[in-house]
């Protein structure tokens, strides 16, 4: 009997496609990459137009061995590798190594993994594109000449062990910018006023906005004091209100950097993490009464593209489940940026019809909050618009006019499904029914201080939006860029953001003044322009390789003259070894920040930072509630005399006891009530929301 061969990257992935393929079918896993440059050496001849030595990776002789005796038995050969760049090169490796002709049709590609598409793609199968191979290639030899030619002149002026990488390098400029640019804000001082009014028992908030038709700048108290009293003085009247009606649109589906970004700000996921199960969503989950099924499509891609069928299934749902009202006349479409891969869909379910609700005793938590997610975000760009009914009002006080908007939903529409606030979107007023020339009665003026804020730190979520928009990088490298900065000690996570370290700052320090190019952003942005040109066979990947390295070569030759030694101080601390009686200095480790003994080597002795919060154990009353983290780098909370006391919690206690009943009161907060306290007795669980 006759035998086919598919060859995908996971077992995973081989799992779901094998049930969809039958007996005839053989489905092996490659297990990722089994090619390539090596790791004890450059492995790039620059001397020979850039010429890869690749070698087999380490451990991957057996499973090779595996491929090349089912592809001896086999009539035919697919490479089924995902469906971008990497997945090329994976597919480019295989066949090398099988003897395949890449010329034939021998690489099939699916954006879904269903019974549909993965047959399908076998109809359409087609040969290795060499362009998108050498457009991979490009980026992992300059990724490679970059790394191996930079890092050793940190090795020897810095640290052992540290790294440069092109995009990596340009990443930690932005975010040791960001910090400069805070540290040199000069805060200005501003005010407010706002007018509390009342038109029967109806409340109206408004706020100055213009005087004499020009807009009101209040820059100190002095100021605002006097024009307080002007308008404590004068009458208030209404003078316009204009109400009216306006759509409100449904974001597009997901592309990968969108939906790290939402995944960030609704779930708490980290890039890393959100990324790692989107994988598990594409390449396969048991569900029962479905066997392994592909939820979603491809999670790399920063195309927001639909196909027609995607669309038309959505659009029946949307008719059953909603009603004729939620359908709209006009299938939406959406524009993605310029240079979007368009080749790729937007990330959505495979089947609509598998909601969370049926999903969800088949996922892990985690999976089904990502899916719920991605399964919302799609059917509501396909949804009707809102209707939102919108009133502005005017008032007018002698020379001055304050304003107040309000807004109303008239109809849902996708937001009966998926919500979301623009970054512009103000806090509504409620606004009651007016007329023109109405005296509203004055309640309240409030003046109120503020001071300009310095521009906020980097979230994860913020990060990608920022490397995005300026073209560094490109889906499947976001997620990487951040954790080889974490992980390489040059960023640190406080709370949600992102913070260069010291070791950071002096690692771009030296990039900015010897390798300018290599962190400009500008620049990593036109190299990214350049590998999508060698993408479309518009030029040789040899070519932009040599234009990089040519001036790339000349700095560092420069670098290995001019940089000199810089020695990184440990940062003492007042706490006293109890072994030797020197101070610990703190250091960084493999889990984060510890102390460590200043004696060392002579003396080893290490101990976890901690942070005491004064507030006394609750389970023993003699030890005291210590801050911690875990290993996986998640707050929590414990007793001092741990073991011989035992209590520990994810939530902050505190000091002050409970109102009600007198009981232990923790910190807790989520995005429906904010933060506040609540009381650990079952019986109570008494509320007190805190100030922001």
């Amino acid at each position: 009997m006759s035998q086919k061969l598919v060859i995908v990257e996971s077992p995973a992935k081989a799992k779901t496609i094998k049930k969809y393929l039958g007996k005839d079918y053989v489905v092996e896993a490659s297990m990722g990459h089994i090619r390539d440059l090596p790791k004890s050496q450059l492995g790039v001849n620059v001397d020979n137009n850039f010429e890869p030595k690749y070698i087999t990776i380490r451990g991957k002789g057996d499973l090779i061995d595996t491929l090349k005796k089912q592809a001896k038995k086999s009539d035919i050969v697919y490479l089924a590798t995902d469906p971008d760049r990497e997945g090329e090169a994976i597919s480019y490796h295989l066949a090398e190594i099988l003897k395949l002709d890449p010329k034939q049709k021998v690489r099939i590609e699916f954006n879904e993994i269903t019974k549909d598409a993965v047959k399908n793609s076998i109809k359409h199968a087609r040969p290795i594109n060499e362009d998108l191979f050498d457009a991979q290639q490009a980026r992992r030899i300059l990724d490679r000449l970059v790394g191996y030619e930079i890092s050793p002149i940190l090795w020897k002026n810095v640290k052992w062990g540290l790294s440069a990488g092109r995009v990596q390098s340009a990443a930690l400029k932005l975010i040791c910018d960001r910090e400069t640019e805070i540290g040199n804000f000069e805060s200005r001082e501003y005010w407010t006023i706002d007018a509390l009014l009342a038109k029967a028992a109806k409340k109206i908030r408004t706020r100055l906005s213009t005087k004499d038709g020009k807009k009101v700048e209040i820059s100190n108290a002095k100021e605002a004091e006097a024009i307080t009293k002007e308008l404590e003085k004068g009458e208030f009247r209404v003078k316009s209100l204009k109400k009216g009606q306006k759509a409100k649109n449904p974001l597009p589906p997901f592309i990968t950097s969108t939906l790290q970004q939402e995944a960030s700000r609704r779930l708490n996921f980290q890039t890393k993490r959100t990324m790692g199960i989107a994988q598990r969503l594409y390449e396969g989950v048991d569900v029962k009464g479905h066997g392994t099924v592909g939820l979603i499509t491809y999670m790399r891609t920063d195309s927001v593209r639909v196909s027609n069928e995607a669309q038309a299934m959505a659009r029946e749902f949307i008719l059953d489940a909603f009603g004729p009202e939620y359908y709209p006349a006009v299938p939406k479409t959406y524009k993605g940026k310029k240079g979007a891969q368009d080749a790729h869909e937007a990330i959505r379910p495979s089947n609509v019809s598998l909601t969370p609700d049926v999903v969800k005793g088949s996922l892990k938590d985690e999976e089904l909050k990502l899916y719920r997610l991605i399964w919302e975000r799609f059917l509501a760009s396909q949804m009707e618009s809102a209707k939102i009914d919108t009133v502005s009002l005017e008032v007018e006080n002698g020379s001055y006019t304050l304003r107040a908007s309000g807004s109303s939903v008239a109809f849902d529409g996708f937001m009966k499904l998926y919500e979301y606030k623009n970054d512009d979107e103000e806090e509504n007023t409620m606004i009651p029914d007016l007329a023109e020339g109405d005296i509203l009665k004055r309640e309240k003026v409030l003046p109120e201080q503020h001071f300009t804020q310095p521009p906020p730190r980097f979230t994860e979520a913020s990060f990608v939006k920022t490397l995005e928009e300026m073209g560094i990088g490109r889906p499947s490298t976001y997620a990487p860029t951040i954790s080889t900065l974490l992980d390489r000690q040059y960023v640190e996570r406080e709370k949600k953001n992102l913070l260069p370290t010291e070791l950071g700052k002096i690692v771009n320090s030296i990039m900015s003044e010897h390798f300018k190019d290599v962190v400009d952003v500008e620049f990593t942005a036109s190299i990214e322009e350049k590998l999508d040109l060698i993408e479309e066979g518009g030029t040789k990947w040899t070519d932009v390789v040599e234009s990089f390295y040519i001036p790339l070569k000349k700095d560092i030759e420069e670098a290995e003259s001019k940089v000199s030694k810089i020695t990184i101080e440990d940062e003492v601390t007042d706490e006293i070894c109890e072994k030797c009686g020197k101070h610990f200095v703190i250091k960084n480790g493999r889990f984060g920040k510890f102390l460590a003994c200043s004696g060392y080597p002579e003396c080893t002795n290490t101990k976890p930072i901690v942070e005491k919060l004064d507030v006394p154990c609750p389970k023993c009353s003699v030890g005291e509630v210590l801050a911690r983290k875990s290993r996986k780098g998640r707050r929590f909370y414990g007793c001092s005399r741990y073991p011989e006391c035992d209590f520990v919690s994810w939530y902050e206690p505190v000091k002050e006891k409970c109102a009600v009943c007198g009981g232990l009161q923790y910190k807790k907060y989520t995005k429906k009530d904010g933060a506040y306290l609540e009381c650990s007795v079952e019986t109570c669980k008494n509320k007190v929301k805190l100030e922001k």
